[in-house]
């Protein structure tokens, strides 16, 4: 975590001269700009959402930002991540958010956590800051994210994104809001749900609803206009429109979720499949090599390019192709399985268990993988 020294909540003569156009709205004016500078919102996920997210949170002048990813910057990223630029790639999403936040305002103290959040770390990360703000990708870590909100009492800002439509609330803002179990109360199977580089996404849409979510952060902090909380605004780029969703808060999930060991928040949805920590399968490649087969299934352009030592390339797609030279192999060794971050590795290991085939998963991908080899260096 890099730390900056703490500034004061008053505004200095180049900051009075950067925000002049904020201090002339009545809504915010001078007191509404210190308000902004005496907080602080942490931004988890530095991608498609969090880009627009951060930009705009430091042009507004917010003091104190945290920003969490564990991942590095791809050529695929720039088309709809912006805040990351084609010098950053193949470096960490938040050195690169951080460097591109202080070009644009000097004046914001930055703490930058490259991890992958975790039923261990979270409530560490968030305790410090007054806003969390959800950019994450996946179902696992908004759960995790929403309940350890509810039980800190935090607002929780949630967007998301699939294709060409986009989904922004604002969760737990006060004790009459609902959070994210009130929107579905369980998560679905993660190994079900495609990705970003499955489906695609519209390049435009994260912007749209990053900048929604900032635009919430601003006015919950200076205390202006209506808050979505307790609705849920769902936008549809292709017809160039938006609806909004009632949403109402359950006491019960609301206790339910304090009454549970945060341990378990993240952990439903994906029972059925065994996982393993990077650092548990560098030790089998170290001491048990020959009883394993580790097995890559992203694109095999992607395997050529970066992999985990020792794997060989079967691409989801071609799973059931090779399921005889599969199986056949699991006769004498353990398989395990990765991809990009785990989720089409959990849909081979499925797919794998229709045969009678055993297979655990990687937990984190060969970005976790990547992100633990930088740590050697």
């Amino acid at each position: 975590m890099q730390t900056e020294e703490n500034h004061s909540c008053d505004l200095n003569h180049d900051e009075i001269a950067r925000y002049a156009r904020h201090i002339s709205l009545k809504e915010i004016g001078l007191k509404g700009q210190k308000k902004l500078k005496a907080s602080s919102v942490i931004c988890i996920g530095t991608g498609g959402l969090g880009s627009p997210l951060l930009l705009y949170l430091a042009a507004a002048g917010i003091g104190h930002i945290g920003i969490v990813d564990f991942d590095l910057v791809e050529s695929s990223n720039l088309q709809r991540q912006i805040i990351h630029g084609n010098s950053w790639i193949g470096k960490s999403k938040t050195s690169s958010a951080c460097s591109r936040v202080h070009e644009i305002n000097p004046f914001c103290k930055i703490d930058i956590f490259e991890t992958l959040i975790t039923k261990e770390n979270i409530f560490e990360i968030i305790k410090s800051f007054d806003i969390v703000c959800d950019c994450t990708d996946n179902f696992a870590s908004r759960y995790l994210i929403n309940d350890a909100c509810v039980i800190l009492e935090k607002p929780n800002i949630y967007g998301s994104i699939a294709e060409f439509q986009g989904q922004v609330t604002v969760f737990n803002l006060n004790k009459k809001s609902p959070n994210l179990r009130d929107l579905i109360p369980e998560p679905p199977p993660e190994e079900l749900i495609p990705s970003c580089s499955q489906t695609g996404v519209f390049g435009i849409l994260p912007g749209l609803i990053g900048v929604i979510q900032a635009t919430e952060v601003i006015k919950i902090i200076t205390g202006i206009g209506n808050s979505l909380s307790g609705r849920l605004l769902v936008f549809d780029a292709l017809s160039m429109k938006f609806k909004e969703l009632k949403l109402t808060k359950n006491d019960e999930g609301i206790a339910s979720i304090k009454e549970l060991d945060i341990k378990k928040c993240s952990q439903k949805g994906n029972s059925s499949i065994k996982s393993i920590s990077i650092k548990e399968l560098k030790s089998l490649i170290n001491n048990e090599s020959n009883k394993i087969q580790i097995i890559d299934v992203r694109e095999r352009i992607k395997y050529q390019q970066s992999s985990i030592p020792g794997a060989t390339s079967i691409p989801l797609n071609m799973i059931e192709a090779e399921i005889n030279n599969i199986k056949k192999i699991s006769k004498t060794r353990l398989i395990y399985l990765y991809c990009q971050s785990g989720r089409r590795s959990a849909k081979a290991i499925l797919k794998l268990k229709e045969y009678g085939i055993k297979g655990i998963n990687i937990s984190g991908g060969i970005n976790a993988w990547d992100l633990e080899m930088k740590k050697k260096l």
